[in-house]
């Protein structure tokens, strides 16, 4: 339970006035799920997820279904939620996802690289410079069609198989997503072994190589209980780009302890005692959270949700 007027706003020194959350629930939250969301339930989702403020709300993915079957229906999905006055990327593994995204006139997508040759194997069965290689004609062509693309990359603080992933290695793979016409990139801590210290650090190293920090957003995990604190890490060096999963959806299949995504109700929550702006109605986002928790039949994870709805702890 909490009382009117918290948290109290107490600004901290160095840090942005505002902060743009890519919202990835609908998309990254979702494809996680055991069973398919209904399309009407997820456009309704994006729909309360608009109204709660939220003005990036990634919408799907145009992947081949028999890879994410979760959404399969993006063709379905994206005409019910393109009238809304926010950005819908949508994710695009290859030059036919894109070809989809843009027929049904998508204007923001995204390509999904990894920083490390263990996860481009698993994950694209390809070798890194395989991959990136793919993503090449992907950008180009989404630029020439005046689209703006984000490069997400995975794997940027730790691996599953190779462990401790050099920083010097997620610098370069950056700086080839950027070098090919990518407009921004999502620094992924996907299996959430990242802590501040190790935030500062690569971030530190973009900059040196005159990496705008206006290029680059986060993505973290809260596998270790990290996500907020490494947030936090990021804020202070200039990042105002910070991805969040409404309810704390989605998981990493990669370590079994994962919790997920962080929560956009506890970034909120955090930003809001800082006194940083987000734009963002809490109690709708939280009504939202609790709304898509009972149509999966399960509590939200995230706190602050929780908190705030009186679920049980």
């Amino acid at each position: 339970m909490t009382v009117q007027g918290l948290p109290m706003t107490v600004p901290a020194g160095d840090l942005p006035a505002r902060v743009r959350i890519h919202e990835v629930g609908a998309r990254d939250g979702l494809q996680n799920e055991k069973s398919t969301v209904p399309t009407e339930i997820k456009a309704e989702f994006v729909r309360r997820l608009a109204d709660a403020g939220l003005t990036t709300i990634e919408a799907t993915s145009f992947v081949h279904p028999k890879w994410v079957p979760q959404l399969a229906d993006a063709e379905q999905l994206f005409p019910l939620v393109s009238d809304l006055p926010v950005a819908l990327p949508v994710l695009v593994p290859n030059e036919r996802g894109l070809d989809r995204a843009l027929t049904l006139g998508a204007n923001r997508v995204a390509v999904f690289a990894s920083a490390t040759e263990s996860f481009a194997k698993a994950n694209l069965n390809r070798t890194l410079d395989d991959a990136l290689a793919m993503f090449e004609p992907v950008v180009a062509r989404a630029k020439a069609a005046d689209v703006h693309v984000r490069g997400y990359l995975s794997m940027c603080f730790g691996d599953p198989w190779e462990g401790p992933v050099p920083v010097p290695q997620v610098v370069r793979v950056c700086e080839a997503l950027l070098d090919m016409g990518c407009d921004e990139l999502s620094l992924g801590d996907t299996i959430g072994v990242a802590t501040p210290g190790h935030v500062r650090a690569l971030l530190t190293a973009l900059t040196e190589q005159d990496i705008r920090v206006g290029a680059l957003g986060v993505h973290f995990h809260d596998t270790y209980g990290q996500a907020l604190s490494n947030t936090l890490a990021a804020l202070q060096h200039g990042v105002t780009t910070v991805d969040a999963s409404a309810g704390g959806l989605g998981g990493c299949p990669f370590a079994k302890s994962a919790t997920g995504n962080l929560a956009t109700e506890d970034l909120v929550w955090m930003l809001r005692g800082l006194g940083i702006d987000t734009g963002v109605d809490l109690g709708r986002l939280v009504a939202t959270s609790v709304w898509m928790a009972d149509r999966l039949g399960r509590p939200s994870p995230s706190r602050t949700v929780r908190a705030l709805s009186h679920q049980e702890q």
